[in-house]
């Protein structure tokens, strides 16, 4: 039977909304790792939530390793599989609208997870209960899966795959439209470098929200019996062309103000040389590039003090056909006396042939419900599909909708959510075809 996606969602959207709001309500940030809750209580709550929802939709629903959740339609073990995330990143500060509720103005609703990826994935399991209630014929079965663990690093895929099949195909709605088909390397480094005894004695600790996965927007220091605080915009750390780095702010300022010398002038120095507004790595001699992939990305993400060390740590997310080492090599030549390198993140990039033919199956069906362009491409993101055998990523994001997720004020446009449940109907629909 024909299925007219349009009218079938806008008859059901607003139960979609309410049960968005009871996801959307739980705090589900990592925390200590608990009895039956190897990530903290509240993603495991957020998981046994949409179980619960997704068991009102009439559909199998199991939890694999107190980690990642499915719910399933059809019989079988081999299956199409849809793979996203309940867990958030912290909400910082800065909101003008309740983080930890589905608040919609003027045709945009904003909430913490509302894009990434609590929004997103939700479209999915209720689109497969629109699905379901209209008697669509799948050829092989559907399963939603939610995992718990993907903001801080994807350990709880492991756990899931240690007890289920991975999927035949499949994908994971956490990245951009079109369908992307390859993402891009990730290295993180901290770069140690050591004074003479004495010479940091009078930096204090640096204050303020640094963390791997933003651009750092505030920053105050104590230094040389100056307080220096500066103000930037904080941004994903996979788009820092959109933000202002405090930790750049920072050395700039206290080269202006001239308030230390020596060494320690020469490393602020370096910092703003090497760093400031170079996002493509074109101040460190790593700024590759390459036609699938395009420039390597590069986001100063911390700085602290330990003893008589300062540490920076900056994230890398390097073009499909460069390696770690030729990034390594290159900024080891870099670097300023002293110093030392050391890895403590590596993902390698990941590459999926466009001509695939679920790939095109996506990319006809993303055309077919936007009258976009639907060719291929790759992202400066790291999702699921790197860890999940057989999938690639597919949406939410739209053409030019950039540097949203992370940050104060998360939204998604009402519109855009319905369009994307009606992607991602058309897409299950298609991936079960024979």
């Amino acid at each position: 039977m024909t299925i007219d996606f349009k009218t079938v969602i806008e008859e059901n959207k607003e139960q979609f909304y309410q049960d968005l709001d009871r996801v959307i309500q739980i705090p589900s940030v990592k925390g200590e790792p608990a009895p039956n809750a190897p990530f903290g209580e509240k993603p495991k709550a957020v998981l046994e939530e949409v179980m619960a929802l997704a068991k009102s939709y009439g559909f199998k629903t199991a939890i694999v390793n107190d980690a990642v959740g499915y719910a399933q339609l059809g019989e079988g073990e081999d299956y199409i599989g849809v793979v996203g995330h309940l867990d958030v990143v912290p909400a910082g500060e800065g909101w003008s609208f309740p983080p930890f509720k589905l608040s919609k103005k003027d045709g945009r609703f904003y909430g913490r997870g509302v894009l990434d990826n609590k929004g997103p994935i939700m479209a999915c399991l209720f689109g497969l209960k629109l699905l379901k209630e209209n008697k669509a014929q799948f050829n092989k079965p559907i399963r939603i899966v939610f995992g718990t663990d993907e903001e801080n690093g994807s350990s709880d895929i492991p756990l899931y795959l240690s007890e289920e099949k991975p999927p035949l195909f499949g994908f994971t709605p956490d990245c951009k439209y079109p369908v992307v088909y390859g993402e891009r390397g990730i290295v993180n480094y901290e770069l140690s470098t050591t004074f003479e005894h004495g010479e940091v004695e009078g930096i204090g600790d640096f204050s303020g929200d640094q963390a791997r996965d933003h651009v750092p927007d505030d920053l105050t220091l104590e230094i040389n019996g100056h307080t220096i605080a500066v103000h930037g915009k904080r941004a994903p750390s996979n788009a820092p062309e959109l933000g202002v780095n405090a930790i750049t702010l920072l050395a700039q300022k206290i080269i202006d103000q001239k308030i230390t010398s020596g060494n320690l002038a020469d490393y602020f120095m370096w910092i703003v040389k090497s760093l400031a507004e170079k996002h493509n790595g074109e101040g460190l001699g790593i700024d590759f590039f390459d036609e699938d992939s395009g420039k390597l990305m590069l986001t100063p993400y911390q700085l602290k003090k330990e003893d008589d060390k300062l540490i920076l740590s900056i994230a890398i997310r390097y073009p499909v056909s460069v390696s770690e080492e030729e990034v390594t090599n290159n900024l080891t030549k870099q670097l300023p006396m002293n110093t030392e390198l050391t890895v403590v993140r590596r993902i390698k990039s990941t590459h999926f042939p466009k001509e695939n033919r679920n790939i095109q199956k996506l990319s006809k069906v993303y055309e077919e419900a936007t009258g976009l362009d639907g060719t291929p491409v790759t992202t400066t993101g790291a999702t699921y599909a790197r860890f999940v055998p057989n999938i690639v990523a597919f949406g939410p994001s739209f053409p030019g909708q950039k540097g949203i997720a992370h940050n104060q004020d998360e939204y998604m446009d009402e519109a855009d959510l319905l369009m994307n449940m009606e992607i991602y109907m058309r897409g299950m629909l298609a991936l079960t075809e024979e």
